[in-house]
């Protein structure tokens, strides 16, 4: 049988606000989300026995059920019996370039990965929409780190809109190695801060009107100037107060002059928009004289229209769902 490796696209948000509380629990989002071609390598093989066996080239990343690669192919293991038995467990390797714990979706990537793998490892046969309902078990940011590309979300980051490719923008990142900020802080600690403004469940107009991408979405393509204007993370509220480097981080690619500057998700990367590599470099050693600091890591990417890329006999590059398929 045969083996896969996969590419899975990074992601940042461009826009992320914080509608109110969810009667699931979850918060009602509003989201912009982008792939960018930073990307871990996922490599995929069948063992004889029926067992799962994750490995990993980075020491922060666990090779068990705290992983949720691990946890996406235990996921096919328990919804395609038959198919274990047909065709046995997986071992998988995860290389990573996406920096752990980044706000950038690198977890969530590889489990997408894993899906689309297993599923043609498995031959199982199924759809886009099939491989995101299983996503979304896994986490909000798994359906749309399967398919990439630029899309609005709602709901809890689960309901995905695609919208217009945005072409050739670059993208420089930068983050701390020794700061790490957790996802359930954040949003718990807006809920403290900000909860009396949400709005309540089962007020739906207030829901719409709270719906403030409009404007970020009604720019896409059409003006590319502006985008850079419109970025907006409501979790930058908490975040940054307690983080003061990350704040320092934003504040140096301001004055290195970007397109637009922000920390993605939960933090802790801050990302800059540029309108081509050669400036992204620039703004990267602008940074780098601003902040000489041996803990801070640095990316230059571009945007990307591909959630997972296969790898097919080891170098010709296909892609498995991109945004134009999933229109």
């Amino acid at each position: 049988m045969r083996s896969y490796s996969l590419q899975a696209s990074a992601k940042i948000n461009l826009y992320l606000e914080i509608i109110g509380d969810r009667p699931d629990g979850y918060h009602e989002l509003a989201m912009v989300l982008q792939s960018i071609d930073l990307v871990d390598r996922i490599d995929l093989r069948p063992i004889g026995t029926d067992t799962i066996r994750v490995r990993c080239d980075h020491p922060q990343v666990p090779p068990d059920k705290n992983n949720l690669a691990y946890r996406a192919a235990d996921l096919l293991v328990k919804q395609f019996p038959d198919a274990l038995a047909k065709y046995g467990g997986v071992e998988i390797s995860i290389h990573k370039q996406i920096p752990v714990a980044a706000g950038l979706a690198g977890g969530s990537a590889n489990a997408a990965a894993v899906l689309v793998g297993m599923d043609l490892l498995w031959q199982l046969g199924l759809t886009q929409s099939e491989l995101q309902e299983l996503g979304g078990a896994l986490g909000s940011d798994v359906p749309f780190c399967i398919a990439g590309g630029t899309t609005l979300a709602t709901g809890r980051g689960d309901e995905l809109s695609p919208l217009a490719d945005l072409g050739s923008f670059c993208v420089v990142l930068a983050k701390y190695r020794n700061v790490s900020i957790s996802t359930a802080w954040a949003y718990q600690t807006y809920r403290q801060q900000f909860g009396s403004s949400y709005c309540a469940p089962e007020d739906l107009d207030c829901r719409r009107e709270r719906l403030h991408s409009g404007p970020m979405v009604g720019q896409l393509p059409k003006d590319r100037s502006k985008i850079g204007k419109l970025l907006h993370n409501d979790l930058e509220k908490v975040a940054l107060p307690v983080y003061p480097q990350v704040l320092q981080l934003r504040e140096a690619f301001e004055s290195a002059g970007v397109l637009g500057t922000m920390m993605s998700g939960s933090g802790p990367t801050v990302f800059a928009l540029a309108e081509s590599r050669a400036q992204a470099e620039e703004v990267r050693d602008r940074v780098k004289s601003a902040i000489a600091s041996p803990d801070l890591d640095f990316w230059v990417a571009n945007f990307s229209n591909t959630g997972i890329r296969i790898v097919s006999d080891g170098n010709e590059m296909k892609p498995q769902i991109n945004a134009d398929q999933r229109r």
